[in-house]
This record gives C-alpha cells, structure tokens and sequence, in this order.
C-alpha cells in the first residue's frame, strides 16, 4: 500500500539566518526544503544546523527558474557540502554536468534528481520519466508547467502507471501553474512522495495552512472520491473548507478541490478523465456547461444556469442550489410579496436571484451592462430592466450579482449612489466587507454578505451530493475559520 505523501514546506531567504528561521517556523511540515539559491552566501552547513525537521537542500540553477547567480563549480560545492553534513536530501537538476557524480557517490540515496519543464507538458511524458528513473537517484522529480485542467490527464495516467516500490525508489510528480493545482493537493493519487508548500515560491504552489485546514490534506487517500468547484478565477474560493470539513466530520473518504478551468470543454476533459464525483460551478460557467449535461432539473432549467453538477450512474445532472441558498438569509428580514427588487448583473447568478425573487411575489428589475442580456432575463420573470447602475430607481432590496468589488475584481458597482431602500445584499463573499455593503452600512441600510448564501447553498450542495446533510453550524464555522477558507 502506497505510503502517505509527505508535507515539504519551501523556505526561501537573502542570508543562512533568514532560511534558519523561515525552517524553524514551518510548522507543521514533514520536510522542509531550504533554497539556497536566494541566499546572498549560500552556506549549506549553516542552513543545516540546528534543524529539528529532515531538509532538503535545494541550490536551483538558472536554467532550471532558479536563482543562483554563481559558477556550476560554486553551485557543485555548495551541494557537495550538504551531503557531507548530513542533509536528508539534496536536490539537484538532471541537466547538472555533477549530477551523476552525486548519484555515484551517495550511490543515488538522499538524491532528489529534478527535472522542470516550464514550456508545457512534453509528448513523450513517461519516456522523460523513465529516462529520469533510470538515472539511478533515490527519488526521481518531473515538475510541468500546465495552462488547462486537460494537460493534467497524461500526468495523472503517468501517476497511475507507476510501480511505487520497486527498488524502493520514489518519485514526485507536479503540474504548476494555477491549473496545476489540482496536483499540489492529490498527490496521493500520483503517488507522489511528498508536495511542496509554501508562500507562493513556485506557481500554483499553496501554504501549508491552506492544504491542511482547506483541503484536509493528511486525510486524503489514492482512491478519495472527487468533488470540486469550477471557475475561473477560483483558487481563493472558500468553498473548500466547508464541504472537506463536512467529508471529515462524516468520515467520509472524499476530497474537494478547486479546478480552474480555461473554459467548459477543458473542464469536461478532465473531470470525466478524474472520474469526478460532484461539482460546484461557478463563474463563468454556468451557463456554458449546460451544452455538456446528459439532463438538468426543472427549477434549473427555469433559471437558465447551474451551480451544481450531479454525477448518477455517469450522466451529467445540472441543479441549482442557489435559488434556495439566496433565500434563506432573507428569511425574517424582508417580506417579498410586492416588494421593489434590483438584481445587479445578468449572468448565472444573477438568473437565478431573479427566479428566487419572482417566485415570493417580489417586482424584479434587472441591470446590466448589456441590456439585451438584461432584459432577456426580465422578460423570464415578468420583470423590468433599468440602466446600469440604477441611480435612479426606488428599491426596497438591490441585489449585486457581479462580480464587481470582489478581490479578483476591486469596486463598488453603486460607487457614488445613494442608497435609499431598505437592504443591500451582496453575492460577493471575498473579501467579507465589500465597498458596497460598507456604503450601504454607512447610509443606514440593512446589509447582507455573501457568506450567508454560499454556506446556504453549499449545505444544499453537500446533500445533493452524499445524501447527508453537514452538521449543523459546521460550512458557517469552517468558513470563519480562515482568511482564505
């Protein structure tokens, strides 16, 4: 049985003092890299002493994204110097004119022989691989640069085709790029001896507080069933933290991740490759999966978009948990028979704010930017359009649907309005307080933010799903349990 992948958190810094304690403070790591290459005076007997955690020592060459500035004799001594002083580890490039030499002499334990392809994913994947393996170092390291979820598929087979123990050799197989995430967090499922950590060091690289309070990373197994959010953006979302602490709390054998796809086809790809289990959608694609569904239910079909994929005996179901999710916060705070409602925006969420609303009686006018994409959805719930943004519209409840005044995409969709109806409630959940709703505050407004929906939906979500709901208070608490749930 495949042993559990290892934590390897990644410590960078400009002197030995710097990455002595960057390494001292990396806690809760398995094995801590040390990047000599941004040191100043890359001294590998200094980055050693003292460790209480196995290192790996890293001095990255330029031709490989690294940084060190000096001669390969230089960088030789420095690697030739971690060995002598006991690293755990020490990493070096398969290009590296030394490289065999270090093999030889160690007779290939403590080797990590790397090898980083940052032009994409080669065509002849397991033959660079074998290649790599064959070159005789304790642990062989493939390291691609992906643009699409799909280039993930000849990397996740490669993963599946690997005999882990022979010879007691290991490997590390890593996808980076945003894309890539999705490698970083299973690499259980790549067999992979370890993942790295870290702030941002390599692309798509995520912290350690975030693999193992978001994604729960110590309890994911090979054959975890997936789950995951599509979206582009989607690397911030805080979505899973809640349905992993639901799959935790229930002990289920189940992981959810984010998938950042470049668009409907290159999530299709790879979900149906991965074998994916359920899926929150999210901008921009739900309206543009719905072409890629074997079926969708009623109320979805109705609101002309989805927010949750079900997968029953491999069809492809679209729901829509957002109708529901949208309500419930405003439950006790607003009757909706006859009440003034703005919906602000005209994609997937906001056609299904307007079903929600329509569907309690509320008078719905809708603004956009585009106009026709306004009015079409008006017109499915007998509603009005207005100019954008509606300055001059009386409201009893705005609802902002965009995503303007999100981190991925700063403002306030009402900035210099004044806001004279009774609740503004914005669908936009990172960050929290958003300059919309500290206006609305600020005029006197009832506010709601868009942690109330997300973890409302999300509930409906996880028992479409499992056929369980989550502990009560559980997505609430997850949620405010981290800056980046």
């Amino acid at each position: 049985m495949p042993l559990q992948p290892q934590l390897c958190v990644v410590v960078t810094g400009g002197t030995m003092e710097e990455i002595r304690r960057g390494r001292d403070a990396a806690s809760g790591a398995d094995i801590v890299e040390v990047r000599l290459d941004y040191a100043d005076r890359p001294d590998a007997a200094a980055a050693l002493e003292g460790r209480r955690t196995p290192v790996v020592v890293t001095c990255r060459a330029r031709f490989e994204g690294g940084h060190f500035a000096g001669s390969e004799e230089e960088r030789r001594r420095v690697l030739e110097n971690a060995i002598a002083h006991g690293a755990e580890y020490v990493d070096v490039e398969a290009a590296a004119s030394f490289a065999s030499d270090l093999i030889r002499s160690t007779g290939g334990r403590r080797i990590v022989l790397s090898e980083h392809n940052f032009e994409g994913v080669p065509a002849d994947l397991p033959g660079r691989f074998d290649a790599l393996r064959r070159r005789g170092a304790e642990i062989a390291k493939l390291a691609v640069h992906v643009d699409r979820l799909d280039q993930l598929i000849p990397l996740f087979e490669l993963g599946r085709s690997i005999d882990g123990a022979a010879n007691g050799e290991s490997h590390i197989l890593i996808a980076m790029g945003s894309a890539g995430l999705a490698s970083r967090i299973l690499a259980a499922r790549l067999g992979s001896r370890w993942t790295y950590a870290g702030d941002n060091v390599a692309p798509g690289q995520l912290t350690i507080g975030r693999l193992l309070q978001d994604f729960r990373f110590r309890r994911i197994a090979p054959d975890a069933a997936l789950y995951a959010v599509a979206g582009n953006p989607i690397v911030h979302s805080r979505s899973p933290v809640m349905h992993n602490a639901g799959f935790a709390a229930l002990g289920m054998n189940a992981v959810y991740i984010p998938l950042e796809a470049r668009d409907a086809e290159d999530f299709v790809r790879f979900a149906r490759a991965a074998n994916l289990r359920g899926a929150s959608i999210t901008t921009p694609f739900k309206v543009s999966l719905l072409p890629y569904l074997d079926d969708i239910e009623p109320l979805a079909a109705r609101v002309g978009a989805i927010n949750t994929l079900l997968v029953r005996d491999g069809r492809w179901i679209g729901a829509n948990t957002d109708v529901d999710g949208f309500l419930e916060p405003l439950t006790g705070r607003i009757d909706l028979r006859g009440a003034r409602a703005i919906v602000l925006g005209s994609g997937g969420a906001a056609r299904g704010v307007a079903v929600a609303l329509a569907d309690r009686g509320a008078v719905v006018t809708v603004s956009a930017r585009t106009p026709e994409a306004a009015r079409e959805i008006a017109k499915s719930v007998s509603g009005t359009i207005a100019e954008f943004p509606p300055v001059n519209e009386p409201w009893d409840l705005l609802v902002n649907a965009t995503t303007s005044g999100s981190t991925a995409n700063p403002g306030n969709p009402m900035a210099g309005a004044r806001l004279t109806g009774k609740i503004v409630y914005d669908l936009v959940y990172s960050p929290r307080g958003t300059e919309l709703l500290k206006d609305a505050k600020a005029q006197g407004c009832d506010t709601i933010g868009g942690i109330e929906m997300l973890v409302a939906q999300a509930e409906r979500q996880f028992e479409r799903w499992t056929g369980q709901r989550p502990p009560a208070g559980l997505f609430a608490s997850a949620v405010a349990g981290g800056d980046h749930a």
